[in-house]
């Protein structure tokens, strides 16, 4: 990392997704997956493997989330959100922080939308992240949002 003259440069970059699933569930079902924090705990969680330490969830505009856990290599990971727009059955907004062993890396903007498609639900997540001071994301948030909305899926497949 370059150096300035107060230590190490500070930087961002950005970086932007959007996954669009079909859910053979209906719209209430699918936006309460999100919203009940015992139906979102089934599938919202770190990958094989992570131990969960806290899980917080207030569901409301201006309500936080937060999830921190132990990967098995040892490394802690810690999602901390605030809602910022909720129409239910149509919307969440939300704002997160993510930490890896103590450390800031990224800040993101979430948008999850829910439409009914035939046979379920269509659900679009967008999100726009700003990676910081260094943090080389190559992808890694996609990919891990994507396991997310495949859990979803087989969460919803088991009537959760």
């Amino acid at each position: 990392m370059a150096e300035g003259k107060s230590g190490p440069a500070r930087a961002v970059e950005h970086g932007h997704f959007t996954i669009e699933r079909v859910f053979d569930a209906p719209v209430p079902l699918v936006f309460r997956a999100w919203a009940d924090k015992a139906a979102k705990a089934r599938w919202f969680a770190g990958p094989d493997g992570w131990k969960e330490e806290i899980r917080e969830q207030d569901f409301r505009v201006g309500g936080h989330d937060r999830l921190k856990g132990v990967h098995p290599n040892g490394m802690t990971s810690d999602f901390r959100a605030e809602y910022r727009d909720i129409v239910p059955d149509e919307r969440i907004i939300y704002v997160y922080d993510m930490h890896v062993n103590g450390r800031k890396i990224s800040v993101s903007l979430a948008t999850v939308t829910f439409r009914p498609a035939p046979g379920g639900t269509r659900m679009t997540v967008t999100e726009q992240g700003c990676y910081l001071d260094g943090y080389d994301d190559a992808g890694s948030r996609e990919r891990g949002t994507n396991l997310l909305m495949d859990r979803l899926g087989a969460s919803l497949r088991a009537g959760s």
